[in-house]
């Protein structure tokens, strides 16, 4: 079973190394763990973010936040003020501002997205009840 001193590994595309490396690490505040000629991994809030350098695809891909996405769920409101709020002062643009879902239920949760340089999505979001988050 996992333990809190276990992390979680992700690899996500990506078109250009500085420009992931610069918006994972300048804007989002995160740390450059390693960099390789065909990758970055990066400590994207505790857990590892590998990001793999690839070609852009040949026809633009409409973007939504589903099927596909990944993002930090934070237990604490202040965590997810403090993320948005760098942001803000960072001027990362939104892919979808703050907003509430499943108002007025047990699951309601603030979120708001972001959209990286290579068109990857990432989600934060903090839920009123703490059982909500798995």
């Amino acid at each position: 079973m996992r333990e809190t001193r276990d992390v979680f590994h992700l690899a996500i595309p990506v078109y250009d190394l500085d420009e992931s490396q610069e918006f994972y690490v300048g804007s989002l505040g995160c740390k450059l763990a390693r960099r390789y000629a065909d990758r970055i991994t990066i400590d994207f809030f505790g857990d590892q973010l590998v990001c793999h350098l690839v070609e852009p695809p040949s026809v633009p891909v409409e973007l939504a936040l589903y099927p596909r996405h990944f993002g930090v769920t934070f237990r604490e409101a202040r965590d997810f003020d403090a993320v948005y709020e760098l942001c803000r002062q960072r001027k990362v643009d939104l892919f979808a501002d703050v907003s509430v879902r499943f108002e007025g239920l047990v699951e309601s949760h603030h979120t708001f997205v972001l959209r990286d340089p290579s068109d990857n999505l990432i989600e934060f979001k903090h839920y009123a009840d703490p059982r909500m988050m798995y």
